[in-house]
């Protein structure tokens, strides 16, 4: 009987913030040997994951979530490539109710699963000096690129808790991504991929699989001077049906988000991001709003 209720948390946990990522200008390229770290907090509120189908009446969260990350830019074949690896620590709140158990209320904490990003830019981005970059910020043009993110299960997970901020599984997005030039200083992006997933073997003393998750983004970015830009992001996701212990679960995931991102540079190589998101999930009237802020340094 608590199956239901559990699947559905986990999923808040895990498949939902894997697949609500909004990424503007992924594929920009920077001078080669360029570094960034980034410090950053995100805050969530809502029903990230409602189904109508399992015996939820509603579900609210609240959830903090600490992010560090590191970016290097480097030749991959005279191609500009980066490398990014990312951190979490969240903690928060996950409130539902449940048909057979009443109402839940379930606290956690602890670190995520890491992450890292090797992308390539196939087309208009090879490897270049800061001078070739300063041209391409002044004459920019389309660019084409290819990306495979890779989560380890290494994040904080009980086998007999019902959430966990670690997913206990592997996961890879594959992506492509494509710029077009609408006007010197406007830009169209497009981002197409496909999450898979590892089984987890330790779901509540039973196996979960999840099917794949093909994921779209779109995004209108504004640049205004050299680090200085925003953009409006749109995205949306279908698919990752749950097999439990041998049954097919009725909870494939139909969720869409719009937001705008806006980052401000200041005293030469520092940046402040600030973006702000609201969503759908599943066409239904549940919502969430994501809220980020980070402190970015380039080296």
């Amino acid at each position: 009987m608590k199956f239901p209720l559990a699947i559905c948390l986990l999923l808040l946990a895990s498949t939902g913030a894997l697949a609500q990522e909004l990424t503007p200008r992924a594929y920009w390229p920077a001078p080669q040997g360029t570094q960034v770290v980034s410090v950053g907090a995100m805050y969530t509120k809502g029903d990230t994951v409602p189904d109508p189908s399992l015996p939820i009446n509603g579900i609210n969260s609240t959830i903090t979530t600490g992010v560090l990350g590191y970016l290097r830019t480097f030749d991959l074949f005279g191609r500009t490539a980066h490398l990014i690896l990312e951190q979490a620590y969240s903690t928060g709140e996950t409130v539902g109710e449940s048909n057979e158990l009443g109402p839940l209320s379930v606290d956690y904490q602890g670190l995520g699963d890491a992450a890292a990003t090797v992308s390539v830019n196939l087309m208009g981005a090879p490897a270049m000096d800061r001078e070739g970059f300063a041209a391409l910020r002044r004459n920019p043009r389309p660019i084409l690129g290819a990306s495979v993110k890779v989560v380890a299960p290494t994040g904080r997970y009980d086998a007999d808790r019902l959430i966990n901020v670690g997913a206990n599984r592997w996961a890879a997005k594959f992506e492509l991504g494509y710029m077009t030039v609408l006007a010197p200083k406007w830009l169209l992006e497009f981002e197409a991929g496909v999450w898979v997933f590892g089984d987890n073997d330790d779901f509540l003393g039973v196996t979960r699989e999840q099917g794949s998750i093909r994921a779209l983004e779109v995004h209108l970015v504004r640049r205004f001077s050299p680090g200085f830009w925003a953009s409006l992001d749109l995205n949306g996701y279908r698919g990752g049906q749950s097999v439990v212990n041998g049954k097919r679960l009725d909870d494939v995931q139909r969720d869409a988000k719009i937001g705008a991102t806006v980052v401000f540079p200041f005293a030469g190589k520092h940046a402040i991001k600030l973006a702000f998101a609201t969503g759908s999930v599943n066409d239904s009237d549940e919502d969430f709003d994501v809220y980020q802020v980070s402190y970015q340094r380039a080296f």
